[in-house]
């Protein structure tokens, strides 16, 4: 192995961009199919893994500043809440990675792959995200909007919940339990309608609530160069972590870090990368409050739009340890939040309650590898 890791830069990429020609894979394919897009990077010399996991962080963190920048810009311009935003227009942006890969990948024959997605996502986003930015920083509450969206996002997760449990009950005998299409569209729809009232929620709670934000002196920026900066930013975002996990999970795998470590952690946080960059721009640009709805958006959409839209093109089966293991896992990180929204009348979260959250995602994980169960992604 080692004898390999230095090898001359740039012949592998050669004799895969080739082989891509000859294959007549389609550059869709090769980012939505993660067996190609892991062949692609294990073809690479180790250097030049390590130029693609700079440059993708270098794409991450310039793509995640061009987005809070334009967010800011619309905040200010239409008058919601930027936690709203968050909520809508950029956790929708965040959970495109995972609506995507898990569309292609139904549609490819691994219906599997996109429960997977939107569960493992939840956990990650609420418990290793939001846990650790709580923890450094005190989130701000805007209980007017988490009231309403926070009940969203922990129903949705238990209404999947619930209709995995009716396929349980249901399935024939012998054979796994399935969701539907017919599961997939009822998600589709209750999106629309999310997206909708929460629009009027935001409208109605500047009014009645007063939210007010306080607005820059700063001149603004043309509304299409906002939205050239938060559309371009999610691109940036959602290109940088698609490549970087593979490529990063490639050198894991040369240094010896057993694959089922790498399942239980490097893909739950890749998967994540988006929601994290995103955290860490909003802090290093005093706008925390996008966290917590970019957080409670993308927990909702994952479960409408992940699964609903990879269900909605064919019927996934549920495994069993969803039932036994990652479903569980993912209540208890969803209906800790909601708890903490409620008890908190100070306006913050406060930091043991991310070191709550942080500490169920890591006795997860642990439990995971150390119980030798099967990654949700």
């Amino acid at each position: 192995m080692l004898e390999n890791l230095f090898q001359a830069p740039g012949i592998e990429m050669t004799t895969a961009v080739t082989a891509t020609g000859e294959q007549g894979h389609s550059i869709w394919q090769w980012i939505a199919d993660e067996a190609l897009l892991t062949q692609l990077m294990a073809e690479q010399s180790t250097f030049v893994l390590l130029v693609i996991i700079v440059v993708c962080i270098a794409l991450l963190s310039k793509g995640a500043d061009w987005m809070i920048d334009g967010v800011v810009d619309l905040a200010q311009r239409t008058g919601l809440p930027k936690i709203v935003i968050g909520a809508t227009v950029v956790s929708l942006g965040t959970t495109l990675p995972e609506a995507f890969v898990s569309v292609m990948a139904a549609y490819m024959g691994n219906p599997g792959l996109a429960l997977g997605n939107g569960v493992g996502s939840i956990i990650a986003d609420t418990g290793l995200i939001f846990g650790l930015t709580a923890i450094l920083i005190a989130v701000p509450v805007n209980r007017y909007i988490l009231n309403r969206t926070g009940w969203v996002q922990v129903g949705a997760a238990t209404l999947l919940v619930l209709l995995a449990l009716l396929a349980f009950v249901t399935a024939p005998e012998g054979s796994e339990p399935v969701l539907q299409r017919w599961v997939g569209f009822f998600f589709l729809g209750l999106l629309v309608l999310y997206m909708y009232v929460t629009y009027l929620w935001a409208r109605r709670g500047g009014e009645a609530a007063g939210i007010e934000e306080e607005v820059g002196h700063e001149e603004l920026m043309a509304t299409w160069m906002a939205w050239l900066m938060v559309v371009g930013g999610l691109l940036l975002v959602i290109i940088g972590a698609r490549i970087l996990v593979p490529a990063a999970s490639e050198i894991a795998v040369r240094l010896g870090v057993p694959e089922d470590v790498i399942a239980a952690t490097m893909v739950a946080f890749g998967t994540s990368l988006p929601e994290l960059m995103t955290a860490i721009a909003s802090v290093r640009k005093g706008h925390p409050e996008i966290i917590v709805g970019n957080i409670v958006g993308a927990d909702v959409l994952n479960v409408l739009f992940v699964i609903g839209a990879a269900a909605a093109a064919t019927p996934l089966e549920v495994p069993q340890n969803f039932y036994t293991f990652h479903f569980p896992a993912m209540l208890i990180i969803l209906y800790s939040f909601r708890v903490f929204i409620t008890m908190n009348r100070h306006g913050v979260f406060y930091r043991w309650q991310g070191i709550w959250l942080l500490s169920v995602y890591a006795i997860y994980v642990v439990l995971q590898y150390a119980l030798n169960i099967g990654s949700a992604h």
